[in-house]
């Protein structure tokens, strides 16, 4: 091969090699290769930063029950940030905070990252969903932090469905059935529990032992 066929051919290769180069950088940062949802909040302020974050309520629209806070906090810097607390500005609702481990202060340790939401990390309840706002809307966040301060950013409601379904909150339990639910439970064949005609238990008007009870629920 001459020299020429040899300069073409590696000119060739470069120029398809700089196209592929280019094609897998734009798929780098496209939004479905890096799982990244586009309507998920971000901001940055100091070393603070906040991505990922939505409000996940229940899955149903009329359904009762708390809703939750999700998000990834970076720290960047170069001492530890506490989350001292989490508001909804403009709402009464309450945040509580719980990290994924123990009891204690919710840490986003010095160059290290916390999740917020999902099975085994850090939670942040409001007991009340609907305070939170309905679904499809933007409420404002606001993050106060031991150094960097407050930091708000809007985020987007979501029911905890599809992608959001093992992010969401958990329903409330259902209430306790009434004494009059209970009883009218208990079958009745309008008979009395003696026979007629029987002894009376001498026994019948003393008080029943609790071990007996406890027997008899078994």
């Amino acid at each position: 091969m001459s020299r020429s066929l040899r300069h073409g051919a590696l000119a060739a290769t470069a120029l398809v090699f700089s196209i592929a180069t280019l094609s897998a950088c734009g798929a780098g940062n496209d939004a479905q290769t890096l799982q990244v949802r586009p309507d998920n909040a971000a901001t940055a302020v100091d070393s603070i930063k906040i991505q990922n974050l939505n409000i996940i309520t229940q899955p149903e629209p009329d359904a009762e029950g708390p809703a939750v806070i999700a998000a990834t906090l970076f720290n960047d810097g170069t001492k530890r940030e506490v989350v001292e607390k989490i508001t909804l500005p403009g709402t009464d609702a309450t945040v509580e905070l719980k990290p994924a481990k123990g009891k204690g202060p919710l840490v986003v340790p010095a160059g290290g990252r916390v999740v917020i939401g999902g099975k085994d990390n850090a939670s942040a309840v409001i007991e009340n969903g609907r305070q939170a706002g309905t679904s499809g809307s933007v409420q404002t966040v606001a993050f106060t932090f031991s150094e960097t301060g407050d930091v708000e950013l809007g985020a987007s409601i979501v029911p905890a469905t599809g992608y959001f379904e093992g992010f969401g909150p958990g329903t409330l339990p259902s209430a306790k059935p009434t004494p009059s639910d209970a009883a009218s439970e208990t079958p009745s064949d309008g008979q009395s529990e003696s026979p007629a005609g029987t002894e009376t238990d001498p026994a019948a008007g003393a008080e029943a032992d609790p071990a007996d009870d406890a027997a008899a629920t078994h």
